[in-house]
């Protein structure tokens, strides 16, 4: 596996590729992750990877300077799996100059759940999305569905942009308790981590009064939250969504999703299932 961290010597060593797939990360890699790796490896050759975290996504009260970093054993990792190039740019070389422009996602879908709670992080996330598009430029590109909004602009940025890249979606890795894989997963306590599995089983109860024919939604969203908080959390939203645009559900929809993001001690969790 070859490392690059510039963007000069990444365009130089993927010229004349034209089926690349690609999966950006922050690194901190775990299983979650290295099944991105192989989905990529399903859909185009050769398979580039990227880890760099990005400070435009972080808020001034979040943990960009805390954020896990484990560089050496990601690139063990990736090397296993077979990943043709890691681009790890420095900061300095993404953004040489303050970044000035920015992509902003429409409000209607960008400053709602996860936006309204990180204000500016999807624009900071769809800014260094499309710089590293523009970087590797991919064939695929491979998103994990556990960032359900993300996965949602990002393949809206792509339509609306016309960019040549199509956006492959992959099925949330989970621990055997249900526990969707998360690099922050990292910064729960023994006794966090034993309780971290209840938001799965949250939402897992949501969704199954919705099966078995409950609709009143928002008296199914009062009742999981208020069992979060039972529990010890410190939920920020959990709510059924519509598929196909995240606008809330209503009676009659159908191909729904139910969403949340949660503080257990420190650590913010978030997860989704579809119903």
């Amino acid at each position: 596996m070859k490392i690059i961290s510039s963007i000069h010597a990444l365009r130089a060593q993927l010229s004349g590729q034209n089926r690349i797939a690609f999966v950006p990360t922050m690194g901190n890699l775990h299983e979650g992750h290295l099944s991105l790796m192989r989905l990529a490896r399903q859909h185009g050759d050769p398979v580039v990877a990227s880890i760099f975290v990005n400070r435009l996504q972080f808020g001034p009260q979040e943990d960009f300077d805390t954020y896990p970093r484990s560089f050496e054993d990601d690139v063990e990792k990736l090397e296993k799996e077979g990943v043709y190039v890691l681009f790890a740019p420095h900061e300095r070389e993404m953004y040489p100059q303050a970044q000035e422009y920015r992509i902003d996602p429409p409000h209607h879908l960008g400053d709602m759940l996860e936006g309204e709670f990180r204000p500016g992080f999807f624009k900071g996330v769809c800014t260094v999305v499309l710089k590293l598009f523009a970087c590797v430029q991919p064939r695929v590109a491979v998103f994990g569905k556990k960032d359900y909004q993300q996965l949602m602009i990002i393949r809206q940025m792509c339509e609306q942009f016309a960019l040549p890249v199509e956006i492959v979606p992959a099925q949330t890795v989970r621990a055997q308790d249900g526990l969707a894989l998360s690099s922050r997963n990292s910064g729960l306590s023994e006794i966090e981590r034993a309780q971290a599995p209840f938001l799965y089983q949250t939402l897992s109860a949501l969704k199954d009064a919705i099966v078995a024919g409950r609709h009143d939604f928002s008296d199914l969203e009062k009742e999981s939250m208020a069992a979060l908080i039972a529990h010890g959390w410190q939920p920020d939203y959990l709510s059924v969504r519509r598929r196909c645009d995240l606008q809330p559900a209503h009676v009659g929809d159908a191909s729904l999703v139910v969403v949340a993001a949660a503080k257990l001690g420190a650590t913010r969790l978030i997860d989704n299932l579809e119903i």
